[in-house]
């Protein structure tokens, strides 16, 4: 198997398109035609990661984090990422990172948090905006169905959990063709008018390569009359963070004794207990600052995540519980959800959890 073809299934999962504009997503390293029976999944690729790759045959190194982030510009072994970047390389090791294209997941790293803590009803805690998008097209009558079957087989018209949606309206189309073309309508040289229906479907970014090449295969006209707008909406199965409930309410001091436990996390920083009751918590994987103001606006009584500041706790406002557990333990679920994943897809594929512990933090 080829290690694109691998990647092709990931990026089925976990669109790089969505992946934030900061980020450096995707094969890293390694040539993307070259064969692969192992894979090694890790949430960082480290020195003792490609020594564990090298050990266990793998030829792909699946990892949540990027090894190279901010760009390389010398590979002489004299930091812990170039060292990492040449034994991969010296070893035909190709390296792929998925990261932000999986945080924004619906199903993704915080969901996944969510469900080691018994989360329900989960939902998407801070949905992207202007990805999704809007196909306008024109289609002769008896044209309509099979147009319509092509498109919605790759993707067009699924909104939330219904699919096959689009709307039409009836019209007349005009046109004349020059002595090049070839109607499907009519004959070329002579004004001709064909009654057809404009169809409007809704798809996402990532699919619009996929949906264009459906139309024109399936559209009968020589030359397809299409436009594609960005509606501006939120998708709310595309974005960061999650927000779901707890089976019933705890005291903050339970709940944190609660998360400690199943979140593994030998220690939790938090703001002051004001004696809130916790039953809806928002979760947000990795470095989640930023999502303090949607948690809290989404009516959450916690949000979980982790690399808060000092003034960053000052935002709880009496308002909610923060409670920061670490940057690795609020991922570390995020290599089993990527196996769990590639197994269910390629299950004839040999996949393996990295056994490497690559927290760089530790507590006395």
């Amino acid at each position: 198997m080829k290690i694109n073809e691998i990647t092709k299934v990931l990026e089925a999962w976990a669109p790089l398109t969505y992946a934030e504009d900061f980020d450096n997503v995707g094969l890293l390293v390694g040539d993307n035609l070259a064969e692969c029976s192992k894979a090694l999944i890790t949430i960082d690729t480290t020195e003792e990661v490609v020594n564990e790759a090298i050990r266990e045959g793998c030829e792909l190194i699946i990892s949540f984090h990027p090894i190279i982030f901010s760009g390389l510009k010398k590979l002489t072994g004299k930091t812990y990422v170039e060292r990492a970047v040449l034994k991969a390389i010296k070893n035909d090791i190709a390296i792929y990172a998925i990261h932000t294209a999986l945080d924004n997941h619906k199903h993704g790293v915080s969901f996944q948090m969510g469900l080691e803590l018994g989360l329900k009803n989960q939902q998407v805690l801070i949905p992207k905006n202007d990805i999704l998008l809007k196909l306008n097209t024109y289609v002769p009558h008896n044209y309509v169905s099979k147009v319509l079957e092509s498109l919605h087989n790759a993707g067009a018209g699924s909104i939330g959990n219904y699919d096959a949606c689009s709307f039409s309206v009836d019209g007349m189309g005009r046109f004349t063709g020059n002595d090049k073309s070839t109607p499907a309508n009519g004959t070329k040289g002579v004004p001709t008018e064909a009654k057809e229906q404009q169809l409007n479907l809704i798809f996402q970014k990532h699919q619009e390569e996929a949906i264009i090449n459906a139309l024109n295969e399936a559209h009968p006209y020589e030359v397809v009359s299409y436009e594609i707008n960005n509606i501006n909406n939120s998708n709310q199965d595309v974005g960061m963070g999650s927000i779901g409930e707890l089976n019933h309410e705890m005291k903050e001091n339970g709940f944190l004794d609660y998360v400690k436990k199943n979140l593994n996390c030998s220690t939790i920083r938090h703001s002051k207990f004001n004696g809130n009751k916790i039953q809806k918590v928002a979760l947000l994987g990795g470095s989640g600052s930023f999502a303090i103001a949607a948690a809290k606006h989404q009516g959450a009584d916690a949000f979980i995540t982790a690399d808060l500041k000092y003034h960053d706790f000052f935002e709880a406002e009496n308002k909610i519980l923060l409670a920061d557990v670490g940057h690795y333990e609020s991922e570390q679920f995020t290599n089993k959800l990527i196996a769990s994943y590639l197994t269910k897809k390629m299950p004839n594929f040999a996949c393996i959890l990295s056994q490497e512990k690559t927290n760089p933090v530790n507590y006395f």
